[in-house]
């Protein structure tokens, strides 16, 4: 399985600013419900499939503006993990142009206990190809 997750977006009236072009805020937006999308994705082949993620931390870098009824692909996938730190990076592409560029840091919490949980280092290698 690849690690990588993408999907493509048309840029709507519903995502343009009073500057026409995407909203800041919509990009936000996105990088969570890629992250979330990704994760639903993957979440059955983990011992983890009960639990939840929550955001710690968002850097977010927009290098180019998108305008109304552009295609946005949407790339996302996960970094190495760091102790209780999962990053997760989240690409945002007109073409072959990076427009927006986003690192996370997530934690993973305990569906039962409500209590961060440490993943293990590896854990991201049972989903590379074989």
């Amino acid at each position: 399985m690849n690690l990588i997750h993408s999907k493509q977006i048309r840029v709507t009236e519903d995502h343009i600013d009073q500057n026409n072009h995407v909203n800041n805020v919509q990009y936000v937006h996105w990088v969570e419900e890629a992250a979330a999308e990704h994760w639903d994705a993957l979440k059955d082949q983990t011992e983890y499939i009960n639990d939840f993620w929550m955001l710690l931390d968002h850097h977010i870098q927009y290098k180019k503006q998108a305008y109304l009824n552009d295609i946005i692909t949407v790339k996302t996938y996960p970094l190495p993990p760091e102790g209780v730190k999962q990053p997760r990076k989240v690409e945002f592409y007109r073409d072959e142009e990076l427009l927006v560029d986003s690192s996370t840091l997530w934690l993973l919490f305990d569906h039962d206990t409500k209590k961060i949980k440490r993943l293990e280092k590896n854990w991201l290698e049972k989903f590379k190809p074989e």
